[in-house]
């Protein structure tokens, strides 16, 4: 095999993108691992000043959105949420595409026929590999006129034999939250990053998550939701379009494609540890002050 060398000429994007790539790895602990055995250290300048690209104003369009180079390694698996509380530098991860599009919203009667033809478009998906062990698309599932959206990470088994998002376990917890907010499961729409089941319920891969993410941001631009839920990590890093701790993004509201968000644990891991019910809690009272929700009154003993 060819030995990998520096190229004898970059322009100002390329050597930026290589510079934060490399600066990436570093802070990973990843070194060393572009060149061959013989070949000398591969060192980048600092990178020139680059001004803020007129592109960025056009990334409403829900095009797939692919790194330069290299993607980084995968979001935070949901088991490290909890223990995830150091504060670090937001890192991006793929340029955003998270800003409202530029068509007009639907009128409400319209909305359920644009989700159909998405789901019409996407058609039996073979666009990445998870189409190789699902048994059933989870494309989403609620109101397409709702104020408030959840988007969880991907299916899990129940979800794959039903062909519906958030059914087991985690979905029942679920139910009870959307319940404590004085809403039904029917005044909502929820959906995942990713729609089919990663096996073995992994954390879905970047090319995989990149893939499916486009169809997502479109259900977005049809429900038009006032706020969003991004449940657990992997949510919250594609909704953002970067990797930044849970800890640093709770608690505050984020904006995403003309939408508020916020982000909360995943249901999934609140079943594993019960602790974190009331910091979740917290999360979603942010959401229905937004909303001006109220909880509904307890029954009198």
């Amino acid at each position: 095999m060819t030995a990998m060398h520096a190229p004898e000429a970059m322009d100002a994007e390329t050597r930026q993108q290589a510079h934060a790539l490399l600066e990436f790895c570093r802070e990973m602990g990843l070194t060393d691992f572009y060149r061959g055995k013989n070949d000398p250290p591969f060192t980048l300048d600092a990178p020139a000043p680059q001004a803020a690209p007129a592109a960025m104003a056009q990334a409403s369009q829900p095009i797939l959105a692919t790194p330069a180079l290299l993607a980084p390694t995968a979001p935070t698996p949901p088991a490290q949420e909890a223990a995830d509380e150091m504060p670090r530098k937001a890192t991006q991860i793929y340029p955003p595409n998270v800003a409202l599009s530029d068509a007009p919203a639907l009128a409400l009667a319209e909305r359920p026929a644009a989700l159909k033809a998405i789901r019409e478009e996407m058609g039996d998906c073979k666009r990445c590999a998870l189409c190789k062990e699902r048994n059933q698309i989870v494309f989403g599932d609620g109101d397409p006129g709702a104020e408030l959206m959840f988007v969880g990470e991907g299916p899990g088994a129940d979800e794959d034999e039903q062909g519906l998002p958030f059914v087991g376990r985690a979905g029942q917890l679920l139910n009870n939250m959307i319940t404590a907010m004085g809403l039904s499961r029917e005044q909502v729409y929820i959906a995942n990053i990713v729609k089919c089941r990663p096996p073995e319920n992994r954390v879905p891969e970047f090319d995989e998550a990149t893939t499916c993410t486009p169809f997502l941001f479109r259900q977005i631009d049809v429900v038009r939701p006032r706020m969003l839920v991004a449940l657990g990590a992997t949510a919250a890093t594609y909704l953002l379009a970067g990797k930044s701790s849970l800890a640093s993004l709770r608690g505050s509201i984020h904006d995403c494609r003309g939408s508020k968000l916020i982000v909360t644990y995943h249901p999934a891991y609140l079943l594993r540890d019960p602790r974190q019910k009331p910091e979740a809690w917290k999360d979603l009272q942010l959401a229905m002050k937004f909303l001006g929700l109220k909880a509904p009154a307890k029954p009198k003993a």
